[in-house]
């Protein structure tokens, strides 16, 4: 005597009915039936997406290890239910195996920084392999992705203070090209600071010779029976009482000794001319 038993399908599911060990149909979502014990309602597919995470561990050419983390997205094809159900015994352990095989061919041929730059390579390789084996089972891959590519920690200690050393000397090369801008700038406002200096002094002295020969041309023509010598004389005792006055005001003078001799006008006169005539020589 059979005996009708009622069950619920799921959208996104399809479930299979088999009638003595043997597939007869798919059950469509909503309220289906089989008759018990002839059919039975042996399992669910479903068409939703599905994500496998699988972290493999290996080493790269340069013999460090590391372990990636791939996640692959994959899908029941609808025309392909009865592959998918009955052709594969644990689809999540079989796709996983097939992630380890091509991983652990690819990245021991890869320096370890290398396999940060070839990751989308990796994960074309993946779902390369993956939908070859599988699409004839019934699933369809997606997408794979490398989601995680993580060595050994003192392995990202070493490469981070390298990365350091690198920055610290690029710094260091920066600061020291730096100062030298700073020298050469200071240098050069230095020199043309003494440039300056120098023409300023050269026009005062201009000035002063200009001002004296003024002052002896018209004190000859206003003054009878002076000479250019005497007038000389009096311009450099003028000369020479402006500088004692200038240095008896200072805030910091206490005591000043002014020499007196009746022929001071010759002999100031005499040191100076003198003293002109060295630094001509020299």
């Amino acid at each position: 005597m059979c005996i009708p038993c009622f069950f619920t399908i799921s959208t996104s599911e399809v479930g299979v009915v088999e009638r003595w060990g043997k597939y007869t149909r798919l059950a469509q979502p909503g309220l289906g039936c089989v008759l018990c014990p002839m059919e039975q309602l042996v399992g669910r597919i479903s068409f939703r997406v599905q994500q496998l995470d699988v972290r493999v561990e290996t080493k790269t050419s340069d013999n460090v290890f590391l372990v990636a983390t791939v996640s692959v997205q994959y899908q029941v094809l609808r025309e392909n239910v009865f592959e998918a159900f009955y052709a594969l015994t644990n689809p999540a352990q079989q796709i996983t195996a097939h992630v380890y095989d091509v991983m652990r061919a690819q990245l021991p041929t890869l320096e370890l920084d290398a396999v940060f730059e070839a990751k989308e390579d990796l994960a074309l390789a993946v779902k390369q392999a993956l939908s070859d084996t599988f699409t004839s089972y019934g699933y369809q891959i997606l997408q794979t992705l490398i989601t995680d590519l993580d060595p050994d920690q003192r392995v990202k200690n070493a490469m981070n203070e390298i990365n350091s050393s690198k920055r610290l000397k690029f710094a260091v090369a920066e600061r020291a090209e730096g100062d030298k801008i700073l020298q050469v700038k200071s240098a050069e406002a230095e020199a043309e600071a003494k440039y300056l200096s120098g023409v300023g002094v050269a026009k005062q002295r201009k000035a002063i010779v200009d001002g004296l020969r003024t002052s002896i041309v018209e004190f000859s023509e206003n003054i009878e029976g002076s000479n250019t010598k005497e007038v000389m004389d009096l311009l450099l005792l003028t000369q020479y009482f402006d500088m004692i006055r200038d240095v008896g005001s200072a805030s910091h003078c206490r005591t000043t000794f002014v020499p007196t001799s009746r022929s001071l006008g010759d002999e100031l006169r005499g040191s100076l001319l003198q003293a002109d005539a060295a630094l001509k020589s020299h």
